[in-house]
């Protein structure tokens, strides 16, 4: 039997963008697109280009490979002709493949926030996707607050998704914006709505969880018949979040009520790569990934009741719903971990490195990565100091260079004038090739301090490292107190473009710090050397 395409469009960095606490640079938003691209989502929605500068410098080129690059807007004005409506101009202009329109589709909200008629509505969604498909961009319609504008008045509501597709558009989105209605509601609406004539096959559900039930909305939708889903990695967004794609990805590829019926680009070997994606999201967003997340999180395939683990000893299916090397992920209960071992064979196979399974070097790698991340160090989302650790673990790295020591200094003082400053300085004693070299030098903080002058003579290895750059610096206290262990994540960048992630882990920041950047400069030797970075440079 032929199985169904589901596309999958995900909106991480424009719905997910209004997330309490979440403020995208442009840095983060080019590695955030480069990891969903790679993943292989279908759609990778970038921002609202005019709205704000940083997106604007976002869409001034085109950000994805693979997956179809989105600029997401309003439609033109009332009044107003295409061609002359500047925020049109700008969705038309940007480096985007295709353009999704938000429109209103509840009369209600075209009465109180647009201040237009209803037809004047239904002229502005036409005439948008008109514009968008003349331009050469595949047009897509987000239905704002389609499900509460049907039960107000279906009617209307049927006319906005109608005006959508008749116009042109590729893909008309069913929004649940405010994140209230109930599966079998949906169930039944888009149902409806194909029985007037707009098909399944150009049906989108863009669901919020203020319910809880987004990734549930997003199903019964699929089971009526659209067949795209837009939401968000680990499920972020305004208020309650949106519809968590690293929970309906693997639900759509491994459960046989929807495996045997629909497809989507996220094939088995794909799969494998959902835990390690969920993960360092998280790190980049710099907080802690829920261990009770479904699929991927550290206690999804853990069990600690003394009959459950001994029948999965016995069995692991009698309490796994799907094995957790599917999804990336390991069983936390097996002493001898089989799936895991699988997991690290595969996640270094990619790295260039080859190992037997049964090579006891594998064991120890395990074993230590194990006992870090038990001590708080998260190598999801530092694959850099993950290379390195296996490296040193599996064979040998050579000694480019030894720290003899270093020494931070922080002055609080008053300048000529009154005012207080603070000086950072900080001194490094390399030794290179059996001569020991010593650099000082101030800097904004103790950790730049640190960083200039690790870096501010490294002998024959300098003009190396002239273009390595420190991207993104992240500080997370992993317990309370003064006592608290710390955890720094760099994000380092170099002349060719590639980046990589190193973390350090110390009871003291400026140690975890120093980890962190030794181990960004001998990757930045070593990727010199096309010894490590394959998976950077993929």
């Amino acid at each position: 039997m032929t199985r169904e395409k589901i596309y999958l469009f995900d909106t991480t960095l424009r719905d997910g963008q209004q997330t309490p606490g979440i403020d995208f640079s442009v840095e983060d938003k080019i590695a955030i697109a480069t990891m969903l691209d790679e993943f292989g989502l279908d759609y990778v929605e970038g921002g609202y280009p005019g709205a704000n500068p940083t997106d604007t410098a976002f869409f001034n080129e085109k950000r994805t490979q693979t997956a179809s690059f989105v600029a997401f807007g309003m439609t033109k004005r009332a009044g107003v002709s295409a061609s002359n409506d500047p925020g049109l101009a700008s969705l038309v202009q940007a480096k985007a493949d295709a353009i999704c329109f938000v429109a209103k589709s509840w009369d209600y909200h075209v009465k109180v926030a647009l201040g237009c008629t209803n037809e004047e509505n239904l002229e502005r969604i036409a005439e948008s996707v008109k514009a968008a498909v003349d331009a050469g961009k595949e047009a897509l319609v987000d239905c704002e607050h389609f499900f509460d504008g049907y039960k107000a008045n279906p009617t209307y509501a049927l006319a906005c998704a109608k005006a959508a597709y008749e116009a042109g558009a590729r893909w008309v989105v069913l929004c649940d914006t405010n994140g209230g209605t109930q599966p079998p509601e949906v169930r039944a609406i888009v149902e409806a709505v194909i029985a007037e004539g707009v098909p399944g096959d150009c049906l989108g559900i863009h669901a919020h969880n203020d319910t809880g039930q987004a990734v549930a909305n997003s199903l019964a939708a699929v089971e009526a018949g659209v067949r795209q889903i837009q939401g968000t990695l680990n499920g972020v967004g305004e208020r309650c979040g949106n519809a968590n794609l690293i929970t309906l990805i693997p639900t759509l590829a491994l459960k046989r009520a929807y495996s045997e019926r629909f497809e989507t680009a996220i094939d088995g070997e794909r799969l494998l790569g959902l835990t390690t994606l969920s993960h360092a999201f998280d790190e980049l967003l710099n907080r802690s990934p829920d261990h009770q997340a479904p699929y991927v999180g550290a206690s999804a395939f853990a069990t600690k009741a003394g009959i459950h683990a001994s029948a999965l000893l016995k069995d692991p299916r009698t309490y796994e719903h799907v094995p957790p090397e599917s999804v990336g992920n390991f069983r936390k209960v097996m002493v001898s971990d089989q799936g895991g071992k699988s997991n690290f064979i595969n996640a270094l196979k990619r790295r260039g490195i080859d190992v037997g399974k049964d090579d006891p070097k594998l064991d120890r790698l395990i074993q230590i990565v194990k006992e870090r991340e038990a001590s708080g160090y998260a190598y999801e989302g530092a694959d850099a100091s993950f290379e390195l650790l296996a490296r040193r673990t599996l064979g040998t790295i050579p000694e480019f260079f030894a720290i003899d020591g270093f020494r931070v200094m922080v002055e609080r003082r008053f300048d000529s004038h009154g005012r207080v400053k603070i000086v950072s300085e900080a001194v490094v004693k390399i030794i290179i090739d059996g001569q020991t070299v010593m650099s000082v030098a101030e800097g904004d903080g103790p950790v730049n301090a640190l960083d200039l002058a690790l870096r501010k003579d490294f002998g024959k290895y300098q003009h190396e490292i002239d273009d390595l750059v420190l991207a993104d610096f992240k500080v997370r206290i992993l317990n309370g107190g003064t006592e608290a262990i710390t955890r720094v994540l760099i994000e380092s960048t170099d002349s060719s473009g590639v980046r990589w992630w190193t973390v350090g882990v110390s009871e003291n920041i400026i140690d975890a710090s120093f980890q962190a950047l030794m181990d960004s400069v001998i990757y930045k030797l070593m990727k010199n050397r096309h010894m490590a970075g394959k998976i950077a440079a993929e």
